[in-house]
């Protein structure tokens, strides 16, 4: 049985087609267009904020922010799920509360994992290992007393040539030993590495030590210089070697807007928008009516106009 020929054979002239010529051709082009795109369009490329370079210039806010975690005070102390179990202001949309049904997934003690333990890893300091001895040993109620007294303290403080504080004189307990090590500890470098400590191989795993830095002014102050608190939106390249430009933009839009603007629940909301929109763009061959677009607007003869005229 002779297979049918689908199209009617080429009795025409032939022409010599250079295909290498046409990649490199093609090749060159692209370069330069993505070339001249990245430099119109791409966003700033700043260098990353670090917790040695907050608690250099900011001595003061760092400080403020390590007794808030050592008192349980601070926002990520008091944010609830996946962080601890605090109430905090958990996200929801009527009777949905995804933060809630998932509970704890990602444990953070913010007073160990941002004060203690960074502490306990400074080798031969017999002064901090007896601090935090007494720190422990002492009652709750006093331990609060000690933090929230050194943390008005430091509301007066002033910061040393070497970039030490100088607080006044008061009853604050093994606080002061504690802050001043800890404060020594970031400026070195030495906080962020013991933050980023995991059983990977590959670190990308960003969520301590940006909490940290978001309990203090830092991060806020930066956002402000950008523009990026909110009356004007864009977009900054994430933590890490990750992009975090235009696929971003359809998630960012909703934030500007409301009632996610104003909503305390945005970010579940938005979640909620984005789920749907993704849902409805893979579904789109099973929904009556879009499924039917292309009968009313017949792209695809256009390109194939000469299989269908034949």
């Amino acid at each position: 049985m002779s297979r049918v020929r689908e199209t009617a054979e080429w009795k025409g002239p032939y022409a010599p087609y250079d295909l290498v010529k046409e990649l490199c051709v093609a090749l060159g082009a692209i370069t330069l267009l993505a070339v001249v795109l990245t430099v119109l369009l791409s966003s700033p490329d700043d260098k990353p904020s670090t917790i040695a370079q907050w608690s250099t210039q900011m001595p003061s806010d760092f400080a403020t922010t390590a007794v808030k975690e050592l008192d349980g005070t601070s926002k990520t102390a008091e944010y609830g799920p996946p962080y601890n179990h605090s109430s905090g202001s958990l996200q929801h949309a009527a009777f949905l509360e995804p933060q809630k049904w998932l509970g704890v997934s990602h444990p953070i003690n913010t007073a160990d994992a941002y004060v203690i333990e960074p502490l306990q890893s400074i080798p031969n300091d017999p002064s901090v290992k007896s601090a935090i001895a007494t720190y422990r040993a002492a009652p709750a109620k006093q331990q609060t007393e000690w933090a929230e007294a050194y943390g008005k303290a430091l509301e007066k403080a002033s910061v040393n040539p070497d970039g030490t504080l100088k607080v006044p004189a008061g009853v604050y307990g093994p606080v002061p030993v504690m802050m001043d090590a800890l404060l020594g500890l970031a400026q070195t470098g030495g906080l962020e590495g013991n933050l980023l400590r995991s059983s990977q191989f590959f670190q990308t795993d960003y969520t301590k030590p940006l909490l940290l830095m978001a309990d203090g002014k830092l991060l806020e102050e930066r956002a402000e210089k950008q523009h990026l608190l909110g009356s004007q939106w864009g977009m900054m390249n994430e933590t890490g070697s990750y992009p975090g430009q235009s696929w971003l933009w359809l998630y960012t839009f909703w934030y500007q807007i409301e009632p996610f603007k104003s909503s305390t629940n945005a970010d579940f909301l938005v979640v909620l928008v984005m789920t749907v929109l993704s849902l409805a763009f893979i579904l789109i061959p099973f929904i009556p009516g879009i499924r039917s677009i292309p009968r009313w607007i017949p792209v695809h003869r256009l390109i194939w106009r000469e299989h269908y005229r034949g």
